[in-house]
């Protein structure tokens, strides 16, 4: 009576692992995606704080007389010069504050600095 019937393995479980790698994959795919213009954002935000402080060091050491020129001017040349843009330039006395902004996936990221001599600090 056997003799008509075949016997069929099924097998549930051939290729799942093939599915969970590659599941797995993909989420460490979508991770990567969803975080890698976070890093990159932070990395140009540095970069930004970087020209913010450089160019209010350049700024006041226009102030103080060290190089010659106008300390937003000066500042304005630097910002550039780190990839940024001077948005604002405060001059009080011998103290330079200044502020540079740059776009980033239509987001616009500043970052601000103060610079000048040390008994020249305002309360």
């Amino acid at each position: 009576m056997r003799a008509w019937c075949r016997s069929v393995i099924v097998r549930d479980d051939a290729g799942s692992g093939t599915v969970l790698g590659l599941a797995v994959i993909g989420s460490i795919l979508a991770v990567i995606a969803v975080s890698l213009p976070l890093y990159i954002g932070l990395s140009i935000k540095q970069s930004l704080l970087g020209a913010a402080d450089a160019s209010a060091l350049a700024g006041a050491d226009v102030a103080i007389g060290i190089v010659g020129g106008s300390p937003c001017d000066v500042a304005s040349r630097l910002a550039v010069t780190n990839g940024a843009t001077l948005d604002a330039c405060a001059v009080d006395g011998l103290v330079v504050t200044v502020r540079t902004k740059r776009d980033f996936l239509g987001l616009e990221l500043t970052a601000s600095a103060t610079a000048g001599p040390p008994d020249a600090g305002t309360n």
